[in-house]
């Protein structure tokens, strides 16, 4: 075997072993929708192949990247993408790019290396290690007179109480005086929405915009 058959045939199986890691085991577990992982695996293997083919044609590597900007753009002629969604198909297809330079020029080590850190990147995030993120929920609340900024504390308590979420602040956006009722923002931590002891039958009432508590 040719050194260059070999570095194409190594290059596209550690970019293949890349990709299905990604998005078998980071992506998958959370979300498991089977379009997107057929548009993401599909995607990255054909643009390591075409960049595999511009490289070895010698075209260049400018060609290979106006390519790659072209299918980033390309917007599907469905739902529009989420932007997590997007953003594992931008990664996804970026991998197979700098693979097949990598692997043309035989350096495996760095192929790797690059891979290896973004896949510690992208399930770090994906697990949100060390951070703690914020849900917020609109909701109608049917107490007017707990909005005061004197009673905010009573105010907290009676959504901890009635929605069984752990909120931690609230935002009044509108006063209804002739209802005696007010337009909330609620924010709570996300990682703690679901917590032992709550009830998820009232913390449902709170799932949407609008809701009324």
């Amino acid at each position: 075997m040719s050194p260059d058959l070999t570095n194409f045939v190594l290059g596209a199986l550690l970019n293949l072993v890349f990709a299905v890691l990604i998005t078998r085991f980071i992506y998958y577990p959370g979300r498991g929708n089977r379009e997107y992982v057929f548009a993401f695996l599909g995607s990255n293997v054909t643009v390591y192949f075409v960049m595999s083919l511009l490289t070895r044609l010698e075209i260049g590597v400018g060609v290979g990247f106006g390519l790659f900007a072209l299918f980033s753009i390309l917007r599907y002629r469905t739902d529009e993408l989420p932007i997590r969604e997007m953003t594992y198909l931008f990664v996804l297809m970026a991998l197979p790019v700098f693979n097949s330079v990598l692997a043309t020029q035989g350096a495996y080590w760095q192929l790797g290396l690059s891979n290896g850190f973004l896949v510690a990147v992208l399930f770090t995030l994906e697990k949100e290690l060390g951070f703690r993120f914020t849900e917020t929920r609109t909701v109608r609340y049917d107490n007017a007179a707990l909005c005061s900024p004197l009673r905010r504390q009573d105010l907290l308590d009676d959504l901890r109480a009635r929605t069984g979420l752990p909120v931690q602040r609230v935002t009044v956006k509108q006063v209804d005086l002739l209802h005696d009722s007010a337009l909330l923002q609620v924010h709570f931590y996300a990682s703690e929405e679901h917590t032992p002891g709550s009830d998820p039958a009232r913390a449902d009432r709170v799932q949407g915009d609008h809701q009324h508590v």
